[in-house]
């Protein structure tokens, strides 16, 4: 990610099909251009934490890279995606730009440390169970291997049963060691198992958290969007639609462009 401005991570939960994935990524291309905000393309090869054995899980590391492949090499945009595994680093850093460890396994050392070895930029998502502040022992793993591409992202707090909560202070006690911090506006309105044998969500409320963040100071969003999110295969009901992305954006623009103006 550029050092020093505004960025987005977007794209969907999961790849579904090659088809789909290029509609959305050559729509955040020019969203992109439109906004003149870089993004980042995201989509998941494997959704290990399902809730149920016989949720979607994706294509695998295999197909999943070659579609990432061609995002990058048609679209121009970077591309990331989830690692689960230390088997699937080496693969998966000849493809993605940015390795991506998801929140359930921020404190997986040998994992973080395998990421990190690669040299590729690595965004660790606290964990729903973590407090902030102890996020810098995670922070110190990366470190410790000499990589210093590093994206902390904040994705709610677990309270109480099916249910998640944002501590806007965790931003800034993130952001004291020095990098940059995102925030995940539609997994921090994920009701986990909301459904059953499946999560929820109230996507009704990405917007609001959105300009809030980004009013309290943030480096970044991340947020998954869909043509079609209520037929998504994977956590369509927290995505926001990608119809509305583009105008969320231009608000987005105005407000970092005060939040900046008043920390100089």
């Amino acid at each position: 990610m550029e050092q020093n401005k505004f960025q987005l991570i977007a794209g969907p939960c999961v790849i579904e099909d090659e088809g789909l994935v290029m509609e959305i990524a050559q729509e955040l291309e020019r969203i992109s251009k439109v906004v003149n905000i870089p993004i980042v393309f995201k989509a998941s090869y494997d959704k290990a934490n399902r809730s149920s054995a016989t949720s979607f899980r994706g294509p695998g590391i295999t197909e999943g890279l070659k579609i990432l492949h061609k995002v990058k090499s048609r679209t121009g945009l970077p591309v990331l995606s989830d690692i689960h595994e230390t088997s699937e680093v080496e693969a998966a850093s000849e493809v993605l730009d940015i390795l991506q460890i998801p929140a359930f396994l921020c404190r997986q050392t040998d994992l973080i440390l395998k990421a990190a070895a690669s040299g590729k930029t690595v965004n660790i998502k606290k964990g729903q169970f973590m407090a902030p502040w102890d996020m810098k022992n995670v922070v110190d793993k990366v470190e410790s291997t000499g990589n210093k591409n590093l994206l902390l992202t904040e994705r709610g707090t677990s309270f109480g049963y099916n249910n998640l909560v944002v501590d806007f202070r965790s931003f800034m006690i993130m952001r004291e060691w020095g990098y940059p911090v995102i925030f995940d506006a539609t997994h921090s309105i994920q009701i986990p198992g909301g459904n059953g044998t499946s999560s929820s969500g109230e996507r009704k409320y990405v917007p609001s958290l959105v300009r809030a963040a980004v009013a309290f100071g943030i480096d970044g969003l991340f947020m998954e969007v869909h043509p079609n999110p209520d037929k998504a295969l994977s956590d369509g009901p927290n995505m926001l639609p990608l119809s509305e992305l583009e105008g969320l954006l231009k608000k987005v623009i105005t407000i970092n462009n005060v939040q900046r103006g008043l920390d100089r």
